[in-house]
């Protein structure tokens, strides 16, 4: 195996800056990918995430990444989200900065004015989201003729999200002749196609994590009531320290980050919802230890670099296998340990059991068995868990518009002019007979009806009305 980045091919300035953040030694999908593509090759790269494969297309475009104009890179790198986008950004930054040139990450969920200043100003490294880079084109704001770099990272994700569509309008604005960098934990499906169309003469590199990367993982399935599930998570946070709990939904997110601080444990909730500012507020509070749990959707199960997490917990079991392995990778992540509980309900038993034979995994649905986890530590919890009789519900803050929704709903604003309308109709008549009465009460003749009002005339028989008509 080669021992350094300079025996790589890479420039000294660049492998300095590996070395003053210490990394000195390049990881097997580093080893594969580098050399061809600081030589300017179509490369595609198939490894797991937390192999290192941002550091791996990081030198080729740092090395090879001519100046830009302003509003026309001539560096793309594509992610399929904020968190990895941004990601991306810093880990490739320092690089950039070596050999002068500068990076920006467009993404949404964040303004426009930021990401559009930056560009007047010239980004070299663009690092983008489709949908916002897809926006940005079409408001004139950047041009992507000049593009001769392209890194396409986490295709397979790109996929799973429906980009691709996007992600072929935005290569076909590209140069024709660009190197294009397409990396992946799949290579199959529509991501091949996209290779086939996009990349010229490619050469293809697999490789796994290298071993001292990835600690032991254990996985367990445990089968669990509904109304069991947040009584053993908060067990599993106690025992272990960090959890990232997984929920199918944004709801079902904030629903269970609510639970857990009224339960006493502090929690941050991560989801596709919330806006860029609450994203980043969330995974610093987890990262700096703040909050020992972090409740997400899968937005956060690629893209996330948390080391030191203790557990993931797949509080509502994952879509699929590939779901289930990018969710998992976020703990035995740089020579840890790890733990990966799935809580299995019985409508969920027969998709977790194929997910099992997907994955050729030897583990058994079981009962929970709190005992194989260990001992209560009690570490970065923010306060002492309340025992039953002792909980409390806490003032909530602002609610969410899933909780405004479960109150009593609000009557239209139709229904509601609708109602008034007939009200004020009722007022007026009542009105009107109390005003009638007092006429015939004081002048002894009643009050001459109005035009709109229900004539007298009309309230006697028909014989007496036809013959007042012909004069009898």
């Amino acid at each position: 195996m080669t021992s350094s980045f300079i025996d790589l091919g890479v420039p000294a300035d660049l492998a300095a800056v590996l070395a003053r953040k210490g990394i000195e030694s390049p990881f097997p999908i580093q080893t594969a990918t580098v050399p061809d593509a600081i030589a300017g090759r179509d490369v595609t790269g198939r490894a797991p995430t937390g192999s290192g494969k941002t550091i791996a297309f990081g030198l080729a475009v740092a090395a090879r990444v001519p100046a830009a104009k302003p509003g026309r890179p001539t560096a793309l790198i594509l992610a399929p989200t904020r968190e990895l986008a941004d990601q991306i950004r810093r880990e490739v930054e320092p690089l950039a900065e070596a050999r002068g040139r500068k990076v920006a990450a467009v993404y949404g969920g964040t303004g426009y004015g930021a990401q559009i200043n930056a560009l007047r100003r010239g980004v070299d490294v663009l690092v983008a989201c489709p949908g916002r880079l897809e926006d940005l084109i079409q408001r004139r704001n950047v041009n992507l003729g000049d593009v001769s770099i392209v890194v396409i990272d986490e295709a397979d994700r790109m996929a799973d999200m429906g980009f691709l569509p996007v992600v072929r309008r935005i290569l076909d604005q590209a140069q024709p002749n660009r190197q294009t960098l397409l990396f992946s934990a799949t290579l199959d499906g529509e991501v091949e196609k996209v290779a086939r169309q996009y990349q010229n003469d490619p050469v293809r590199h697999e490789a796994e994590a290298e071993s001292n990367s990835v600690g032991d993982v254990n996985h367990m399935f445990w089968k669990i009531k509904p109304d069991e599930r947040l009584e053993v998570l908060i067990d599993l946070v106690l025992r272990s320290g960090t959890v990232i709990a997984f929920c199918r939904t944004r709801h079902g997110v904030d629903r269970l980050a609510k639970k857990l601080t009224q339960a006493g444990v502090g929690a941050a909730n991560l989801h596709g919802g919330r806006s860029q500012s609450q994203r980043e507020n969330a995974l610093r509070a987890f990262t700096t230890g703040r909050m020992p749990v972090l409740v997400a959707t899968d937005v956060a199960a690629r893209g996330i670099h948390v080391d030191q997490v203790a557990c993931v917990v797949h509080f509502d079991p994952p879509a699929d296998s590939s779901d289930y392995v990018h969710r998992s990778g976020r703990t035995g992540r740089a020579g840890e340990d790890g733990l990966v509980v799935s809580f299995v309900g019985k409508a969920d038993e027969h998709p977790v059991r194929k997910i099992i034979s997907q994955l050729k995994m030897r583990e058994e649905i079981g009962r929970v068995d709190l005992d194989a986890i260990g001992e209560v530590k009690q570490v970065r919890v923010d306060h002492k868990r309340p025992t039953t009789d002792e909980r409390q519900p806490v003032k909530a803050e602002r609610p969410s518009h899933h909780e405004r929704a479960e109150r009593p709903e609000r009557p239209a604003r139709s229904e509601r002019l609708t109602r008034q309308k007939h009200e004020d109709r009722s007022k007026r008549e009542h009105t009107k007979h109390q005003q009638s009465n007092r006429s015939v009460h004081e002048t002894g003749t009643p009050k001459p009806a109005t035009p709109n009002a229900k004539s007298h005339e009309a309230a006697k028989p028909r014989h007496k009305r036809r013959n007042r008509k012909i004069g009898v």
